[in-house]
């Protein structure tokens, strides 16, 4: 059984450099293999959730090269066959091959994705933007059948802005006959990055971040290349670690404009940093105030940072409220926050966080991927050791954290029991 064994309570200082973003990443090796030749992906991430992505497109004859961070995708030759339950169960992304596989063969055979147990996360929007293009949806048991005799550009409004169901759609969309329109689309970064992406192979897609997204399908999709844009989540998680142990923690190679509502909320906390063109500067804050916040849909606070945020709120001088809108089960990395030295009074998703709080070294679950970072963060923040397990969970979302924050002063380490 592998764990993380941290030794807390040390200042950290230096430069932590920002990788690809996880949740680029994972649709954009999907969107593979809509190319009719082959294409590269520059900056990605190496964490678990690519390896099982590589292995599905292998199942589906694609020849993949791995070169560091670059991938190269030859998708000329990929067939269309059922994509295993072993692999489609272990994360949530896999969903992704759905738009993909059915825009390029109008048939796709999957079984119902896996990923962090946060709460319900149907996919019944994208499954209704399917049908809207013309495809018919079996299920049996956790098995999706999809087939359409063709697709055909239409308008859909979606019922929420789901970021998954946006890119789902528009992967769908980008071989359809005619023009499709998504309306109330999600807005986040990682979209864009798809849509660059397929437009750089020659799709037809405007409107990208915005909510309104335009496809005009085409026939063809020839050679193209992307590069990942910087994980802002990671970014953020090593932000609130600076504001609670750094001393000129530096977080490099960030895009400022993705980060906006974490830097807006330290803000309101009176933590101060230095922003540069490309990255943050923090410090350890001594009257950490404290504050509000309710998770929401780009340009609010993203979900994915509610959790390594709620270590931060611990640490403030007062009483603060967190609401969290998007699941309903994102909590359960509070149980172990209390078991750390927290005060938290939580329901399934709102919280009261009575601060400050000291942590104390114990053992403690990564519970989910973002409960898993926070664990982290806590463990940096505890006197004494702590141990944390079920870490396949963080191994998924963050690249090489361990010698990133041991390269910074941290005693962390991962260990296999």
């Amino acid at each position: 059984m592998k764990k993380i064994i941290i030794n807390g309570g040390n200042t950290l200082s230096g430069t932590i450099s920002i990788n690809g973003a996880k949740n680029s990443a994972v649709a954009l090796l999907p969107a593979s293999v809509l190319c009719d030749e082959s294409s590269n992906i520059y900056n990605v991430p190496n964490i678990s959730d690519r390896d099982v992505l590589i292995e599905i497109l292998e199942k589906l004859n694609c020849n993949v090269i791995k070169d560091e961070d670059a991938i190269k995708i030859d998708s000329s030759k990929v067939i269309n066959t059922r994509i295993p339950m072993e692999l489609s169960k272990k994360m949530r992304a896999s969903y992704y091959f759905m738009g993909s596989l059915l825009s390029r063969f109008k048939h796709v055979e999957i079984y119902f994705p896996g990923g962090c147990n946060i709460g319900k996360r149907p996919i019944d929007i994208h499954i209704k933007g399917f049908e809207a293009l013309g495809a018919k949806v079996q299920i049996k048991g956790d098995l999706y059948t999809i087939d359409a005799e063709e697709l055909n550009g239409a308008n859909m409004t979606l019922d929420f802005a789901s970021v998954g169901a946006t890119i789902n759609i528009m992967l769908a969309a980008v071989k359809a006959k005619g023009r499709t329109i998504i309306r109330n689309a999600a807005r986040e970064a990682e979209i864009v990055n798809v849509a660059t992406y397929l437009n750089n192979m020659g799709a037809k897609i405007s409107g990208a971040g915005t909510s309104v997204i335009r496809i005009d399908g085409v026939e063809y999709l020839h050679k193209g290349m992307v590069e990942v844009i910087p994980d802002r989540i990671e970014a953020g998680t090593y932000i609130i670690l600076g504001a609670m142990i750094g001393d000129n923690l530096k977080i490099e190679n960030i895009i400022p404009e993705h980060i906006d509502a974490l830097l807006s909320k330290l803000t309101d906390m009176k933590i101060k940093y230095i922003l540069e063109e490309n990255s943050v500067t923090i410090s350890k804050c001594n009257d950490i105030r404290p504050t509000n916040l309710k998770t929401a849909v780009f340009p609010g606070f993203v979900t994915d940072m509610g959790q390594p945020m709620m270590v931060l709120l611990t640490q403030a001088n007062g009483v603060s409220m967190f609401e969290e809108t998007i699941y309903e089960n994102r909590m359960g990395h509070v149980k172990y926050l209390n078991k750390l030295g927290a005060n938290i009074k939580n329901g399934n998703t709102n919280a009261v966080i009575i601060g400050p709080s000291k942590f104390y070294g114990t053992e403690v679950e990564a519970t989910d991927l973002r409960g898993g970072a926070a664990m982290v963060l806590a463990g940096l923040i505890a006197e004494g050791t702590t141990t944390i397990t079920s870490i396949e969970h963080i191994l998924r979302g963050y690249d090489n954290i361990i010698e990133k924050l041991r390269n910074v002063g941290a005693d962390i380490k991962l260990i296999d029991e």
